[in-house]
């Protein structure tokens, strides 16, 4: 698997970072859309471990990239981009984080009540059944249930998604090995607070670009990182699912954002 994609002509100053873990690729359009002015960078992270995504992103900026780059993160991304801007500051000039999850504990148990409100009872009885069967370590072809389960979640994520198969086959994964190694070590780093004292390490400005119907509650991303960050902007989009460059009423907006601040 190919795991560095690039977009336009060097140098690559702008790098896409996607969600997960385990999954890929679905920043493509974006990386695409951006590319028509400056060339951008779309890795995919395959390590197995917190401290190998970081050291994984870290190389493909050092040997790709130019240094310092805008990192647009999203979902996951949006964290791994803020853990990496932290531990290497010298190679972040922006942080752009979008559809993040929220930095603190105290939030998560909204995300969940949100989601499932959100879903039929025959899918949430499905999504609580992949959870646990991507749990249990009897669990064969664990990969399976990792679909499933971002298949759920995307029900539940999106406001008015534009229909559009074509960028499908640019996805890779997924890889149940990589969502379980990363995300328990990712979610103890959220829950000792030790995610968001990560902001005092990071001396580059950080936009955050959130939709008003995402279920990853905005107030969790928006007041923790005002509180520790010195250089914080938060964009609400509106009529915007976590996703918003799938968004049909704010696919344009967040473009709009996105150009400004490239500029």
């Amino acid at each position: 698997m190919k795991t560095i994609r690039t977009y336009g002509a060097p140098p690559f100053k702008v790098a896409v970072i996607h969600g997960g873990p385990g999954t890929g690729g679905e920043m493509a359009p974006v990386a695409r859309q951006v590319a028509r002015r400056q060339g951008v960078l779309e890795p995919i992270q395959t390590a197995t471990s917190l401290e190998g995504q970081v050291a994984e992103l870290r190389a493909a900026l050092e040997d790709w990239g130019d240094p310092p780059m805008v990192l647009i993160g999203f979902s996951w991304g949006a964290w791994l981009s803020f853990i990496t801007a932290a531990g290497h500051p010298a190679l972040v000039s922006k942080l752009i984080l979008v559809g993040s999850g929220p930095f603190e504990e105290a939030y998560v148990s909204q995300l969940r009540e949100i989601r499932m409100s959100r879903l039929s009872p025959e899918d949430r009885k499905a999504f609580d059944a992949t959870v646990k069967a991507l749990r249990d370590p009897q669990t064969e072809d664990k990969d399976a249930y990792l679909a499933r389960l971002g298949s759920l979640a995307r029900k539940a994520d999106a406001y008015d998604p534009i229909t559009d198969r074509s960028d499908e086959a640019e996805r890779v994964g997924p890889r149940a090995d990589v969502f379980q190694g990363v995300w328990h070590e990712a979610a103890r780093l959220r829950r000792r607070g030790d995610l968001l004292e990560l902001g005092g390490e990071i001396a580059c400005p950080v936009v955050a670009i959130h939709g008003d119907h995402d279920p990853h509650p905005a107030e969790g991303v928006r007041e923790p990182l005002a509180a520790v960050l010195e250089r914080f902007r938060f964009v609400p989009l509106e009529r915007c699912g976590h996703t918003p460059w799938i968004e049909r009423q704010a696919r344009a907006a967040f473009f709009r954002v996105l150009d400004e601040e490239l500029s």
